[in-house]
């Protein structure tokens, strides 16, 4: 099957074919169709399947034709038609550059909206009429208790990773946001998660009717086109053993996680010391240096983002070739959101898994999960040894529950060091990773913080300009 197979209009399939795409991914295929008949939908589908495409490409075409029949008078000082909530500001920045990029070639107007910067900008651009609004639903609901944004014009509701919004709390958040919107009847809703756990079921009851259930790629199973390593290592020598492998495998972009917001920091602090440069991606990381780390990551600015879990979970990278696991995660599932950032749309790409003695449980937890036993590794001069360090004690919640904590350090500037990486042929010695700052671990759940950004967001290959207001497509 083929994009120009599924019905959708000129400017659409022009902007598919702009990014290279000509066959839709399985759940493009499925989706696609059921959005267009105007079905309610639940999807499962882990990430890197396509799922955003799945939902934004049919839902600019229904705008765009309901939208052809109207005078440039009534497209002025519009309220939203369509409402997509998302757990977490970058997978809302992820979503709305999607929106942008397929409907460049149409006269719609979209922006995102999340916690963490003023609002006075999103008001204004609300007044200036938006037809598919991106938000996070702590500001969202900022904005309805200010009186600044009128929902009763939507037509489609979407959640995306729903299971991640049950996750963070944000359940009483969304069933307020449910009860402000028009009735059923008069609205089509789309319901994506990477399970279908007995929780989604409950919300998906409370609000779909009649939906087509879509199930691709179950959240416990990991993409074929990555390839999965472990090596084993003492903890203490796991920076030695990161070290090498940048050393000895020309590694240019690579993206690295850890359990901590203070582990990223400390990590990302050596690898600019050695001439690695990198940044740390976490939520006490201000909003600005957030978006300028995931830009400069995605430009080939930085070989190195050092991430924690929630905060990666709005990057959308086009043939990232390298994960590795610094630390193993201390949910099974999280490990396969991790690599899942690596080896999309059929492209190749290798997780490695840095495993120390008090991980190995950790790792019999995800075996079992994925249903596989992955290939172990010890390189030589790094054995670990047979009386390994206890570790140290630590919060075990970690990032589950870092949220409006203080801000870690700041990140040190680099000093010459190795150079690794490729681009452009230069030293990458030195490095930045933005400021700290006051955050928080998700979309901002702290009320008393300003709004959020409208309309961010670069070109899917280029990072792009950041500002306020709408998108123009």
């Amino acid at each position: 099957m083929l994009f120009t197979d599924l019905g959708l209009k000129a400017e659409i399939l022009r902007a598919i074919a702009e990014q290279g795409y000509t066959e839709p991914t399985p759940i493009q295929q499925q989706a696609i169709p059921a959005v267009l008949a105007g079905r309610d939908l639940m999807a499962c589908a882990q990430t890197g399947t396509g799922k955003t495409a799945g939902f934004t490409l049919p839902i600019l075409q229904l705008l765009s034709q309901a939208q052809a029949g109207e005078s440039p008078l009534n497209r002025l000082a519009r309220k939203p038609r369509v409402l997509i909530l998302a757990p977490t500001r970058e997978l809302a920045l992820q979503v709305e550059e999607s929106v942008r990029t397929y409907g460049q070639h149409l006269p719609l107007k979209s922006m995102s909206m999340f916690g963490g910067v003023g609002m006075n900008p999103q008001i204004a651009a609300l007044k200036r009429g938006v037809d598919i609004l991106v938000a996070c639903p702590g500001r969202l609901l900022d904005h309805i208790n200010q009186r600044t944004l009128d929902l009763s014009g939507i037509e489609i509701l979407v959640l995306d990773e729903a299971d991640r919004m049950l996750d963070m709390g944000f359940i009483r958040d969304i069933r307020k946001i449910l009860a402000l919107l028009p009735p059923n009847g008069k609205r089509q809703n789309l319901l994506f998660s990477a399970t279908f756990s007995d929780e989604i079921k409950e919300l998906a009851r409370s609000f779909l009717h009649d939906p087509q259930s879509i199930e691709v790629a179950r959240r416990n199973t990991t993409v074929e086109t990555v390839s999965q390593k472990v090596i084993h290592v003492d903890r203490e020598k796991k920076k030695d053993v990161l070290l090498h492998l940048f050393e000895n495998r020309g590694w240019n972009q690579v993206l690295i996680f850890t359990r901590t917001k203070h582990g990223a920091d400390a990590l990302s602090r050596r690898l600019d010391k050695e001439g690695i440069r990198s940044a740390a991606l976490h939520g006490n990381k201000t909003q600005g240096a957030r978006v300028r780390a995931l830009t400069e990551f995605k430009e080939g600015k930085l070989v190195a983002l050092v991430a924690t879990d929630i905060a990666a979970r709005g990057i959308d990278i086009d043939q990232l070739p390298y994960v590795v696991n610094y630390e193993l995660p201390n949910v099974a599932e999280d490990y396969v959101h991790r690599i899942g950032r690596t080896g999309r749309a059929g492209a190749e790409g290798e997780a490695i898994s840095l495993v120390c003695h008090d991980e190995r449980d950790n790792l019999r937890s995800i075996e079992r999960l994925i249903k596989k036993d992955l290939e172990k590794e010890v390189l030589p001069g790094f054995e670990p040894s047979a009386n390994p360090t206890p570790a140290p004690p630590q919060n075990r919640g970690g990032q589950r529950q870092g949220q409006g904590q203080r801000q870690g350090p700041r990140q040190g500037q680099g000093q010459p060091g190795r150079s690794f990486g490729n681009n452009g042929g230069g030293n990458r010695s030195g490095g930045n990773g933005g400021s700290g700052g006051r955050g928080q671990g998700g979309e901002g759940r702290s009320r008393s913080g300003g709004g959020a950004a409208s309309g961010n967001g670069g070109t899917p290959r280029s990072g792009g300009n950041h500002r306020n207001g709408t998108r123009h497509h």
